[in-house]
């Protein structure tokens, strides 16, 4: 039989007689399905960011730090928040992840005080603001509220996923304070209501942890992983389809074989490619637009319940979960008016990339509109968490004592090396790191909304 081949973009097909007329022959057919299952990987990839950033979250506070399940973790010091996704070094968090499958359904008692909270689900959908005083209760899917809740009181919240985290933010300017406040948290499963037995807290103390996505096949693993503990949402269904020729299957164990895993480890490898290009200064993500000609964007590029009017934001949670955890309305300052901006950066005023082998300087006119203060803090690209270096400095913000030019504006310094007499404005970076940095305003004033005051670009220091 006479065949006929053609050049493709993933290489050469075969088919007997004409495209048209013909069968692909057994060796193109084995190619199309390895090439079908590599893209449904690498867009799966592109899908699984938030759920898989959850799951390693999870299991760096439950498995490498050894929390108990609704256990807080009080992270505070630089030190303590080495493996957080773009943590703020300026301010304490208090996290505790809750599996409602394990206990049933759980209580979270919020004291009155400086005290702020949100409850997110494993797909870091917000569940409910807790930052009133009173009691919460978190029920898992398929599992029926308490007939008592509602007569004593409770607030009652029903999670979509049988796991939840809440993210706690101790507001007092003091740590002797925040500690106080942090005492009289009282987390623990409904069924102990009537001799509560409060989780309780404790710190990191310099053990080593990583909420960053894994690479290679542990990414798969921990998505395997986090599906089995978890209910197929509507909207997953076809995807979870791709999936399961690649040996992820919800009720089944995740054994890949020979021909699995090379697909999974390479699509690993693109997917997360792929995320770089999705995340780092994309026109294509409109929400990220801060002014025109301007190498900084906002960070917040998806909305808190991850859908706009026609499509849920796919490109805008990837972009912003590769390198952020928890999404709130309160993160979208530049939107509300209040609460929080997140402005990043990946390019110098040339459209060069940072480079940690380079020595920047950031001029902040003065007058900077934040209500609260603003803060400068610098990630490493490779683990998107707070740069390491022998300084244990990785930021700089209003609150400190910075040298002010004779217009109040503030000149920041990241590099190499310490600009002379003006040490205390530096944040160090190293050779052959690459780096961003985010800058924050804490209640952003009107001159930030109508651009009336304008963070310039980075620039190479002269």
């Amino acid at each position: 039989m006479t065949t006929q081949s053609y050049d493709t973009r993933i290489g050469e097909l075969t088919f007997t007689q004409d495209f048209a007329n013909g069968y692909p022959t057994h060796e193109t057919v084995e190619k199309l399905f390895d090439e079908l299952d590599f893209q449904r990987a690498c867009q799966a990839y592109i899908w699984a960011i938030p759920i898989v950033s959850f799951a390693q979250w999870q299991y760096s506070h439950n498995v490498q730090l050894g929390a108990e399940n609704g256990q807080i973790i009080y992270f505070e010091s630089y030190q303590d928040k080495l493996g957080g996704l773009t943590y703020n070094v300026t301010t304490p968090y208090a996290l505790p992840f809750i599996d409602l499958e394990k206990e049933g359904p759980f209580v979270v008692e919020m004291p009155e005080g400086e005290i702020r909270g949100a409850a997110h689900d494993s797909w870091q959908i917000g569940i409910t603001q807790v930052a009133e005083p009173g009691k919460y209760l978190f029920v898992g899917p398929g599992q029926e509220t308490p007939p008592d809740a509602e007569t004593v009181g409770f607030k009652i919240h029903q999670s979509a996923t049988s796991n939840l985290m809440l993210g706690i933010r101790l507001m007092p300017a003091s740590s002797e304070e925040r500690l106080e406040l942090l005492e009289k948290v009282r987390i623990y499963p409904y069924s102990e209501k009537d001799n509560p037995k409060p989780r309780g807290y404790f710190r990191p103390e310099g053990k080593p942890w990583r909420a960053t996505a894994p690479r290679g096949m542990e990414h798969w693993v921990r998505l395997a992983d986090i599906l089995n503990r978890e209910p197929v949402f509507e909207r997953d269904r076809f995807i979870m389809a791709m999936l399961k020729p690649l040996g992820i299957e919800k009720g089944v164990p995740f054994n890949p074989d020979e021909r699995q895993t090379k697909i999974l480890t390479e699509a690993a490898f693109v997917g997360e490619a792929m995320a770089k290009a999705n995340d780092f200064f994309n026109p294509r993500l409109e929400a990220s637009y801060y002014v025109k000609g301007s190498r900084w964007e906002y960070a917040t590029v998806a909305s808190p319940d991850q859908r706009w009017e026609h499509y849920d934001a796919l490109d805008g949670r990837a972009a912003w979960f590769y390198e952020a955890v928890t999404n709130d309305i309160a993160m979208h300052g530049q939107e509300t008016g209040w609460g929080q901006v997140y402005l990043a950066a990946y390019q110098d005023s040339d459209g060069d990339w940072l480079d940690g082998g380079v020595n920047y300087v950031l001029h902040v006119p003065a007058n900077a509109p934040a209500e609260a203060f603003w803060s400068m803090t610098l990630y490493d690209v490779d683990t998107r968490c707070i740069t390491r270096n022998e300084q244990g400095i990785a930021d700089r913000s209003s609150q400190m004592d910075l040298l002010e030019n004779e217009d109040g504006s503030i000149d920041l310094y990241f590099g190499p090396d310490a600009p002379a007499g003006k040490e205390q404005n530096w944040i160090p970076t190293a050779a052959g790191k690459a780096w961003f940095p985010y800058f924050r305003l804490y209640s952003p004033k009107q001159e930030f909304l109508d651009k009336t005051w304008v963070l310039q670009d980075i620039e190479k220091a002269k």
